[in-house]
């Protein structure tokens, strides 16, 4: 088994928010081998993927297959985020009662007949049946940790209180009264409540993207990442968002936003160049653990340590985000590790060029504002950069301590 859970210290604000986007990374982690799945099959083998591209029509094996797509993203994965979050507060008990507590919210739209907002002036209607439902990924968040918590503080009021013989029998209806009851909960507060805050998501993020605001969104992220401040945007918000955006018009520009790798790519490549000559041998395996691998952590000490950099980051992600808004691009599923590797083998067939493109813009801009901020390597002491490299990898290494995700085995 692996564990995900982070070691946190520091308390504050930005303390608050690492645990939050570490816990919530937790959840995720563990199950992208779901979210690949996801995102491989329906690149594959919607009616708009790889396989009837290459054929040239609609095949048959190709449309039984695409039949997974919606029960993987709709139930699956908001389960298997529940159970993983219970899990992780009272182990398998905690994971069990907290996917079935999950079920309640999953079925709210339907059994309550809330009606979805309408993110194009046309009239919605309630879902009929499970079939026309949203991921519930927000109420998996919440419900999972939760019940299982619930869970936990019954066995531990009870502790020793059950006399001899019956501790299965009291455990296991511990276990079913909760995560039945949690699933009434579920229905009918947590589900309407998440099902809302994600309607109003949606149609803010509508709003952003018609009104060409998007890439203003940039200007948190940058930031955000270098701070390690990520996971909480990035799982806690993109995500979820992505998620319900995918569900609907099978593709997402919400999975592009933070794990795009060209703003990464480009502040490299900037150093590489224009940095300071102490440390640009240090940068070509930087870059290819970023850009092929993914960890777009390796360049988080080079903007620590010419900080100004950020803002290279950022017009480069906008510009990023610019492009992919007017092309209408998106991903099938979540690049993650976020990787060009995995952002090709998410990408719809019809639109690998022009996100591509959408990588090498973003990184361009990026490394030709880097280069102006780095004043093009003029004027660089080799030790004062040798102090500067040092001093940005103990500040990263701080942040890393309080929300990098590190698999460990358990």
């Amino acid at each position: 088994m692996t564990d995900y859970t982070p070691a946190v210290t520091g308390t504050g604000a930005r303390a608050v928010v690492q645990r939050f986007g570490a816990f919530l990374a937790g959840m995720v982690m563990p199950n992208l081998g779901a979210f690949i799945a996801f995102g491989l099959i329906t690149s594959l083998f919607i009616p708009d993927g790889w396989v009837n591209k290459i054929a040239g029509t609609q095949t048959e094996v190709s449309t039984q297959i695409s039949t997974v797509v919606g029960p993987l993203i709709v139930i699956l994965i908001p389960i298997l985020i529940a159970f993983t979050g219970g899990s992780r507060v009272y182990g398998h008990r905690g994971g069990v009662v907290g996917a079935v507590s999950l079920i309640g919210a999953m079925l709210a739209p339907v059994a309550l007949q809330l009606t979805p907002i309408s993110l194009n002036g046309e009239e919605t209607t309630p879902p009929g049946s499970i079939a026309d439902i949203g991921p519930t990924i927000l109420a998996a968040f919440v419900l999972g940790p939760l019940t299982a918590w619930l869970l936990k503080k019954w066995d531990a009021a009870i502790a020793g209180k059950v006399k001899g013989g019956f501790e299965m029998l009291v455990d296991n209806f511990a276990a079913g009264i909760i995560g039945g009851a949690m699933a009434v909960v579920g229905l009918y507060i947590v589900g309407p409540i998440t099902f809302w805050i994600t309607q109003g998501l949606g149609s803010l993020a509508n709003t952003l993207v018609n009104t060409g605001l998007l890439p203003l969104v940039s200007i948190v992220v940058e930031p955000a990442k270098v701070l390690f401040l990520n996971n909480a945007i990035n799982h806690g918000v993109f995500t979820p968002l992505g998620i319900e955006q995918a569900s609907d018009a099978g593709r997402s520009i919400f999975f592009m936003i933070e794990s795009n790798p060209g703003p990464g790519l480009g502040i490299l490549t900037a150093m590489l160049l224009f940095g300071p000559r102490a440390i640009r041998p240090t940068v070509p395996a930087a870059m290819v653990v970023h850009f092929l691998g993914g960890i777009h952590e390796i360049y988080f000490p080079y903007v620590l340590m010419k900080p100004i950099l950020v803002i290279a980051a950022i017009v480069g992600g906008a510009s990023g985000v610019l492009w992919e808004s007017i092309f209408n691009l998106g991903l099938v599923g979540p690049a993650s590790p976020g990787s060009i590797i995995a952002w090709f083998a998410v990408s719809p067939p019809d639109q690998v060029i022009l996100i591509m493109l959408g990588v090498i813009i973003s990184a361009g801009v990026t490394f030709i504002i880097g280069a102006l901020l780095l004043g093009f390597g003029r004027k660089e002491s080799a030790v004062d950069a040798e102090l500067d490299l040092e001093a940005a990898q103990e500040k990263s290494a701080a942040n890393k301590k309080a929300s990098k995700v590190t698999p460990a085995s358990a």
